[in-house]
């Protein structure tokens, strides 16, 4: 099943890119090359993690995942997962290869979801720049309200996946 979405969805890529390229050629070909050059730009930042991936994975092995971050950790897992999409930097589209990995070397649903979205809305090592901007009081209370959003998400997701 996994596999033939997947190849349904690289069919349904080229068809529109097809009809775009009917379209404008101009528009497709100057998209393209957007493309290309974002790629290159997101490239070394997703190798890098992947070889830290690779490094971290080669040096914790699924029984030590499963007691930090397992689905059996509990909630001191979840606020370790917690805290550390809190204070990473990365980009979102990176981080969803780190949690499959993750996932598939003993890591729990709760634990990869609290992850993923402290990971992706709450920003503390981005703090002094939002407060710059959006001011002390917004700030705290912005990432004060994502990081129980993060945790409500995660249990939800426990729930219905779990």
């Amino acid at each position: 099943m996994n596999i033939v979405f997947t190849y349904g969805l690289y069919v349904l890529t080229g068809v529109l890119l097809m009809l775009s390229f009917m379209k404008s050629k101009a528009k497709t070909a100057l998209s393209l090359k957007k493309a290309w050059r974002m790629f290159f730009g997101i490239l070394p930042q997703f190798l890098a993690i992947l070889f830290l991936i690779g490094l971290l994975l080669a040096v914790l092995q699924p029984d030590t995942i499963q007691a930090i971050i397992g689905s059996r950790s509990g909630i001191k897992g979840i606020i370790v997962s917690g805290l550390l999409g809190s204070v990473t930097i990365i980009p979102a589209l990176i981080a969803f290869p780190i949690a499959s990995e993750l996932l598939k070397n003993g890591a729990g649903m709760m634990q990869i979801a609290v992850f993923i979205s402290t990971l992706t809305t709450v920003g503390f090592a981005t703090m002094p720049i939002e407060v710059k901007y959006l001011g002390r009081k917004a700030t705290l209370l912005r990432n004060f309200l994502a990081l129980l959003f993060s945790f409500a998400v995660a249990y939800i997701i426990g729930r219905v996946l779990g």
